[in-house]
């Protein structure tokens, strides 16, 4: 039976000195931490012998994971040179964006922007169905979209998509129960970690789910 894998990558930690809800804003940027999770990340793609044969890298469109990605690209490079293949080049899609949230712009608990100044709190109801953004029903039909999207593109082949907490747990969360909600304290996807899926290439359905965290004793 063919099967299509993707790993699904979360970025490493974002530069966020006033502890904003920065969502989908612009010029949020990996911190020198993040840097460190993310080459822990690449380090482990590139010694990996199914993450190492990747023929396609995506991120979402956000500065965070293009950056996470441009840094296991340059990992994998080094390992495609070496093998006298062609270089990856990064691709961005829309459908693994960060989710939609109300909050974007705020604080947690503290300053005039914080979350609990002017009703705010009136949104948060119910942490399973998140009443102040995006749901996350649509988050993981629009990350299902892009799998099987892919699946059929890449059929037998693995790739690569660096994405964000909420999309790649709902999806995850999704396959596994049927169901995208969740309690978002409860999420098991890790700074830098990898999700990776792999499916029958021929229905989309999926075999198998795989968890790694290569960036768990970065500091």
């Amino acid at each position: 039976m063919p099967s299509t894998t993707i790993h699904f990558i979360r970025h490493g930690k974002v530069e966020n000195p006033d502890h904003l809800l920065y969502e989908r804003l612009p010029g949020f940027h990996l911190s020198d931490l993040g840097r460190r999770m993310a080459r822990a990340a690449a380090d482990y793609a590139a010694a990996d012998p199914q993450l190492s044969s990747v023929v396609a890298v995506y991120s979402s469109p956000l500065d965070r994971t293009r950056e996470t990605a441009g840094i296991i690209i340059g990992a994998l490079n080094k390992v495609r040179v070496e093998r006298g293949e062609q270089p990856l080049e990064l691709q961005t899609d829309s459908r693994i964006i960060e989710a939609g949230n109300e909050f974007r712009g705020k604080r947690i608990g503290y300053g005039e922007g914080a979350l609990w100044r002017n009703g705010n709190w009136h949104l948060v109801r119910n942490l399973w169905k998140p009443s102040w953004g995006e749901s996350y029903q649509h988050i993981a039909a629009r990350v299902g979209d892009f799998a099987q999207e892919k699946v059929r593109e890449y059929a037998g082949k693995q790739i690569i998509a660096v994405s964000h907490e909420s999309p790649i747990w709902s999806y995850r969360h999704l396959l596994e129960t049927g169901h995208p909600e969740h309690n978002m304290f409860l999420r098991h996807t890790a700074l830098a970690s990898v999700t990776s899926i792999t499916y029958d290439s021929e229905t989309g359905k999926m075999l198998s789910i795989s968890y790694a965290d290569p960036a768990k004793d970065v500091h």
